[in-house]
C-alpha cells in the first residue's frame, strides 16, 4: 500500500471547504453590518478559536494511539472516508483487533484531518481578504504579511502532518506536530492583538522577563511532546519522588534524548530501554519545576505593576500555571487518564496565547506609545 496517494486529495479538499463555509455563513450573517476589517477581524478570531479547538483534537488523537488509524495519507486506504476504505480497515482490524488500525480510530483520525483542512481553508481567506482590503486601500487592518505568513505556517503544519503518518509516528515530527500547532496559535492571537491596537507599557525591565518566560514555556511544551510521543508519563507513578527515589538511580539520557530515531528503538534499532523513558519524565518535571517558578515571578511582576490590564494578564498566567500543575499530577497519580492528559495539553496552549498576547501588545503595538504620546503633548500644553 503506498503511504502517499493523491487521489482522494481533491474529495478532501472540498470537504474541508464544505466543513469551512459554517463558520464563514456564521461570521457573515452576524458581522452582515460591519466594515470589512471588522470581519476579517472577526474571522480571525473565529480561526483562532477553532485552531485551539484543532490543537485538543489532536491531543486527542495521539492520547488515542489514533495517529495510524489511517495508514496512508491524505486519505484512508486511497479513499476520502472510512465509508470508502471499511473492508480493509476490517481486515486490519481482524487481524490485530487492538492495533493501530480499527474503525474507531479510522474516523478518529480522519475527523481530525477534516478539521485540519476546514482550519486551512478559514487561513487561506483570511490571507485573500487581507491582500484585497490591502490593495482596496482598507484602513484598520494589520499588513497582509501576517496572513500570509499563518497561511505558510499551516502549509508546512500540514506537511508535519503527513510525515507523522508516512514515518510511523517518528517522535521528532510528532513533537515537531504539537510544536507547529502551538506555534500557529500564537501567531493567530499576535494577529488578533494587531487588528485592535490597544498599546501596553510593560514595567521597566520585564519585557525581557516575559520574553525569557515564553523561551522556556516553548522547551517545556516540547519536553512534554517528548514525553507523550514516547508513552513515557508512566515510567514514574508517583509523585513527588519516581519510583520511590528522588533521583532515580536507573536512567539512560544518551538513549532518551537521541532525536533522529523510531518510536520505541534506540538509533541503533534496539528496543528502547526503561531506563530512557524515565530519564525523559525526570526532566520534564525539573523543567516543569522552573517554568512554574518562572510563571509565578512573572505573574508577581505583572502584578505588583499596579495596571488593570497587566493585572488580569497576572490572573490568567497564574491561574494557568495552577492548571498545569494540577493536571500533570493528574497525570501521573491517575494514570495518565485521557481527559486530564487533553486539559494538560489545552492549558499549554492557551498559555502560548496568554503570552503572545502580552508580547504583542507590549511590542508590536508600540508598548512605550502613552510615554510617547505624554512627551509630545508637553510642548503643545506648555
Amino acid at each position: 500500500m503506498a503511504l502517499i496517494d493523491w487521489a482522494p486529495l481533491a474529495r478532501m479538499a472540498l470537504l474541508g471547504a464544505l466543513i469551512a463555509l459554517g463558520p464563514l455563513a456564521w461570521l457573515w450573517l452576524r458581522h452582515r453590518g460591519a466594515t470589512p476589517a471588522r470581519r476579517l477581524h472577526a474571522l480571525t478570531l473565529l480561526t483562532l478559536f477553532l485552531t485551539f479547538d484543532l490543537v485538543l483534537f489532536g491531543a486527542f488523537t495521539r492520547l488515542t494511539d489514533s495517529g495510524l488509524g489511517c495508514p496512508d495519507w491524505p486519505g484512508c486506504y486511497g479513499s476520502a472516508s472510512p465509508l470508502g476504505a471499511r473492508e480493509q480497515i476490517a481486515v486490519a482490524q481482524s487481524a490485530q483487533p487492538s492495533g493501530p488500525v480499527t474503525h474507531g480510530k479510522a474516523w478518529i483520525e480522519m475527523v481530525h484531518r477534516y478539521l485540519a483542512t476546514a482550519v486551512g481553508v478559514l487561513i487561506t481567506v483570511m490571507a485573500a481578504a487581507s491582500w484585497w482590503l490591502r490593495r482596496g486601500g482598507e484602513r484598520g487592518t494589520p499588513s497582509p504579511w501576517w496572513a500570509t505568513l499563518t497561511l505558510a505556517w499551516v502549509i508546512a503544519q500540514g506537511a508535519f502532518g503527513a510525515l507523522t503518518v508516512t514515518m510511523k509516528l517518528y517522535p521528532a515530527i510528532v513533537t515537531l506536530h504539537l510544536l507547529g500547532g502551538i506555534g500557529l496559535l500564537a501567531l493567530l492571537a499576535v494577529q488578533d492583538q494587531v487588528f485592535a491596537p490597544r498599546p501596553l507599557a510593560l514595567p521597566r525591565g520585564l519585557a525581557p522577563v516575559a520574553w525569557a518566560v515564553a523561551a522556556l514555556t516553548v522547551v517545556q511544551i516540547a519536553l512534554g511532546g517528548w514525553v507523550s510521543t514516547n508513552y513515557a508519563v508512566l515510567a514514574c507513578s508517583d509523585f513527588p519522588t519516581c519510583q520511590g527515589q528522588w533521583w532515580p538511580s536507573a536512567m539512560n539520557f544518551a538513549d532518551a534524548f537521541t532525536i533522529r530515531r523510531e518510536l520505541g528503538v534506540t538509533s541503533s534499532g534496539s528496543y528502547l530501554p526503561f531506563e530512557a523513558l524515565t530519564a525523559i519524565h525526570v526532566v520534564h518535571r525539573i523543567a516543569a519545576v522552573v517554568v512554574l517558578a518562572a510563571l509565578a515571578a512573572l505573574a508577581w511582576r505583572l502584578h505588583a505593576s499596579g495596571d488593570a490590564t497587566l493585572h488580569r494578564f497576572a490572573v490568567g498566567v497564574a491561574a494557568i500555571g495552577v492548571w498545569q500543575l494540577a493536571t500533570g499530577l493528574s497525570n501521573v497519580v491517575l494514570g495518565w487518564p485521557l481527559v486530564a492528559a487533553v486539559a494538560h495539553t489545552g492549558g499549554a496552549a492557551l498559555l502560548a496565547v496568554v503570552l503572545a498576547s502580552l508580547l504583542a501588545r507590549a511590542h508590536l503595538r508600540g508598548g512605550n506609545a502613552p510615554r510617547r504620546a505624554a512627551s509630545a503633548a508637553q510642548p503643545l500644553g506648555a
